[in-house]
């Protein structure tokens, strides 16, 4: 058992999270930015507390005493390459002073590499709506991968979609792959209890 603070826990990723963590005992504190909107997720056995993953003050303060974290976060009124960027330092930088080194990220499936090694978004026929959103994710990893913090991206192969299998297989990217979020939340926390990637993304298939 440990304690794994979840930044971002209001998000259907992040409670997916939440719920698998405390499925296998451990204590969770789940950070979002207003936690009266999520009086329910308070209900599950989860400390639920107010937390900026943009701010590294907060992200210290909220994450000390903790053995890893996993992040699952979005912001849909900041723009995206400044938001993630800074939660990137932020996290860094709170991280290191929570003395928390493990960390795992909810990555996005449109950077990851498929089996050739091409990006999913530079594939034929990817939608190209949202190319500056994926760019702009792909900071955040950036960004940790210059820090010391031992990090890995888990993300769809895919997209998400099915239900719960109990079960997944690590996979390049594939459009028409999918996971349930139950089985991402397996996957994340399988890299916090074993974990069997470092400083990479890797892609997960139900």
């Amino acid at each position: 058992m440990g304690n794994v603070v979840i930044f971002g826990a209001g998000g259907q990723a992040g409670s997916a999270a939440a719920a698998e963590a405390r499925r296998r005992g451990h204590a969770v504190t789940a950070v979002v930015r207003d936690p009266g909107q999520y009086a329910a997720l308070g209900e599950t056995g989860v400390a639920l507390v107010a937390g900026d993953v943009t701010d590294a003050d907060s992200v210290a303060a909220v994450a000390a005493g903790h053995d890893a974290a996993i992040v699952a976060v979005y912001d849909g009124a900041a723009p995206a390459d400044e938001f993630f960027r800074r939660a990137g330092q932020s996290l860094d930088n709170g991280l290191t002073r929570a003395g928390v080194t493990r960390v795992v990220v909810v990555g996005l499936a449109s950077i990851l590499p498929t089996a050739d090694g091409v990006p999913l978004m530079d594939t034929d026929g990817y939608p190209t709506a949202y190319r500056s959103f994926f760019l702009a994710h792909a900071g955040l990893l950036e960004v940790l991968g210059e820090s010391a913090l031992d990090w890995v991206a888990v993300s769809p192969a895919g997209d998400f979609g099915g239900e719960r299998t109990g079960a997944y297989r690590v996979a390049s990217a594939d459009a028409t792959s999918r996971v349930s979020y139950a089985d991402l939340g397996i996957a994340l926390l399988d890299e916090i209890d074993s974990p069997a990637h470092h400083r990479t993304h890797v892609g997960v298939e139900s």
